[in-house]
């Protein structure tokens, strides 16, 4: 809402979302798919329009559609058709983008998503189609010229239309990250926007509060992540706003988000559906989905996000930040559930993946399933150092090594000394970080309690991890002639 004075007008959001299917090739050739590859390397006729060349459908980019559809609430019609969008740009080398338009594959669809304050929203989908992406202009490799990129022509795409259900850019914000979620958990697409797997233009508008009449709509390109997509929403939505209330007239305009300025500037005039001159494409018949398919692919769908969430709270009994957070992707929810029914304690569990499998992920660059984590070999280690083998120091240290290399904890505990110090060893260790800070052992001695932690921290420095810091601890109150801290003054 945006309020002012005695009068108030509402935003009006509805989010068009392409989002680019986790195929191997391309829509309707066999080209294939591959982010930063050469320019003009992955093209062959099909794709670049020649004549005589003709389109297959990919098969694959059909079932991650409909499995996207389905996990929506979306429609899937048993018959849908293709069609030729008429435009010309220079990335689109056939003058027309095979896509779909009055038999869309899905349609009537919703989503809910979690809106600021603890309350749920829903955006309706109105359809969910099937297309092929065009090329990509490159203005930054030859100066004062544009070139041209169709490696990306022919990739294939769905297309997201929802109805203008969204009041704020915040409540749109968190809709696409529940869409983003999503479609993560289906494995329909990777939903890197940088990578342009995920791009959203918005429609925009305001109007009196309380009105049920549409006004006119501005259209929102160019934003690269979800924040820039807030900022942008906002900022249009406020500019729509200045005019209204300046009496002036909204131009239906396609606007160019520009993150570094924070603003908006208008591209060209909006489309309208007859400016595309659509006609059934003739290349293609039409699209037939069977019942068996549809059941198949429906059958297969995994639990989403919000549903794992809940039942890690249920069933593991985890506090609710450790349940989203384990939930937030398939790879880390995987994982956990995998240790959890090895150990005793799923909290241990929780513990050890949010903490120390998420900071080798973060080290190392690289997402959690491409480490290669034996969840049975960390149930291993997570078992010595609640049995007292390891001490949790030492057990990050053989955990890391395990991932780097591939080996079993015991392996690891045998052949790189990855073990706890024996009572020799842990004497010496004391003996040497007493005789090294005399003067902080007398102090000690004279009651500054807080002197205790820092010897632990010079055994432990000394021992690389090796020494269990309780046995350190009563080792050193022995060597400082007390069995247990002074007390404090007035207790």
């Amino acid at each position: 809402m945006i309020a002012s004075g005695a009068s108030s007008h509402e935003t009006i959001i509805g989010l068009e979302i392409h989002i680019q299917l986790k195929t191997c090739s391309k829509m309707f050739c066999g080209c294939r798919v591959e982010f930063g590859a050469p320019p003009n390397t992955h093209v062959c006729p099909v794709c670049l329009g020649l004549p005589g060349a003709l389109p297959v459908v990919n098969r694959r980019a059909i079932e991650l559609a409909v499995r996207a559809a389905l996990a929506l609430n979306c429609t899937v019609h048993r018959s849908s058709f293709f069609a030729r969008k008429n435009y010309f740009y220079p990335d689109l080398p056939k003058g027309y983008q095979i896509s779909q338009y009055d038999r869309p594959l899905a349609s009537d669809g919703w989503l809910d998503f979690p809106e600021e304050g603890g309350g749920a929203g829903r955006v309706r989908i109105r359809r969910l189609h099937v297309e092929e992406d065009s090329g990509k202009s490159l203005h930054d490799r030859f100066a004062g010229k544009t070139a041209v990129d169709l490696n990306r022509a022919g990739v294939p795409l769905v297309e997201i239309v929802c109805e203008p259900d969204l009041r704020s850019p915040a409540a749109a914000r968190a809709f696409l990250g529940r869409l983003k979620r999503v479609l993560e958990y289906l494995e329909v697409s990777d939903c890197n926007m940088e990578e342009g797997s995920l791009r959203v233009d918005a429609n925009v508008s305001v109007r009196p509060a309380g009105s049920g009449e549409l006004m006119t709509k501005t259209e929102v390109k160019n934003m690269n992540s979800f924040s820039q997509l807030e900022r942008a929403l906002a900022y249009e939505a406020a500019r729509h706003l200045t005019l209204v209330r300046s009496g002036e007239q909204v131009e239906p305009e396609t606007m160019l988000w520009d993150p570094a300025r924070g603003e908006a500037r208008p591209m060209r005039g909006k489309e309208e559906v007859h400016d595309y001159r659509y006609f059934p494409e003739p290349d293609l018949p039409r699209l037939e989905i069977t019942e068996d398919v549809v059941q198949r692919i429906g059958g297969s769908l995994p639990e989403m996000p919000w549903q794992k969430e809940q039942r890690f709270i249920d069933d593991y009994g985890l506090p609710r930040y450790d349940a989203e957070l384990l939930s937030s992707s398939r790879a880390l929810a995987d994982l956990f559930e995998a240790v959890a029914r090895s150990v005793p304690d799923p909290k241990e569990a929780s513990n050890w993946v949010m903490v120390e499998v998420l900071a080798v992920a973060n080290e190392s660059g690289r997402p959690v399933e491409q480490l290669n984590v034996d969840p049975e070999g960390l149930a291993e280690i997570i078992g010595l150092v609640a049995g007292g083998r390891l001490s949790h120091s030492l057990g990050r240290q053989v955990f890391r090594r395990m991932v780097e290399t591939g080996r079993s904890a015991g392996r690891l505990m045998e052949e790189e000394g990855l073990r706890l110090a024996s009572g020799d060893e842990l004497e010496l260790w004391v003996g040497e970080a007493l005789a090294e800070n005399p003067a902080e052992a007398e102090r000690y001695r004279a009651g500054e309690q807080k002197l205790l932690a820092f010897f632990i921290g010079q055994v432990m420095r000394k021992s690389q991890g090796k020494a269990d810091p309780g046995r350190a601890r009563q080792a050193l109150l022995e060597r400082l002639g007390r069995a247990s801290p002074p007390d404090t003054p007035g207790s």
